[in-house]
């Protein structure tokens, strides 16, 4: 069983930038599609990125194409998400979540996700 936890969060103005990461035990990481999503207060979980078992394919939510990438070394068991041009609405607490199914394209569902990180807290100020 994979047990993921995640790391690199905090308060950061708009405009600015943080990296996420997230370290997995487990000896078979480089065989698991590895996605972000995030929660804010009063809202539902929602995707954020996915990444595929080899690197080659990702996905991102729309919200956050172009700011946000998502990447992953599997020789240290983690991975990122690096957040550019960070916006206030993108505050939430955000969870690193493990797919044991090698899929060729990243799902986007969290049903398609588990197990999950414990979060990591993003805080945008304006």
């Amino acid at each position: 069983q994979v047990q993921l936890v995640e790391s690199g969060g905090g308060l950061v103005q708009a405009g600015g930038s943080l990296r996420l990461s997230c370290a997995a035990s487990g000896r078979t990481f480089s065989t698991w599609t590895m996605g972000w999503f995030r929660q804010a207060p009063e809202k539902e979980r929602e995707f954020v990125a996915a990444i595929s078992w080899s690197g080659r394919n990702t996905a991102y939510a729309d919200s956050v194409k172009g700011r946000f990438t998502i990447s992953r070394d599997n020789a240290k068991n983690t991975v990122y998400l690096q957040m550019n041009s960070l916006k206030p609405e993108d505050t939430a607490v955000y969870y690193c979540a493990a797919s044991n199914t090698a899929w060729a394209i990243p799902p986007t569902g969290a049903d398609a996700f588990g197990p999950w990180g414990q979060g990591t807290q993003v805080t945008v100020s304006s």
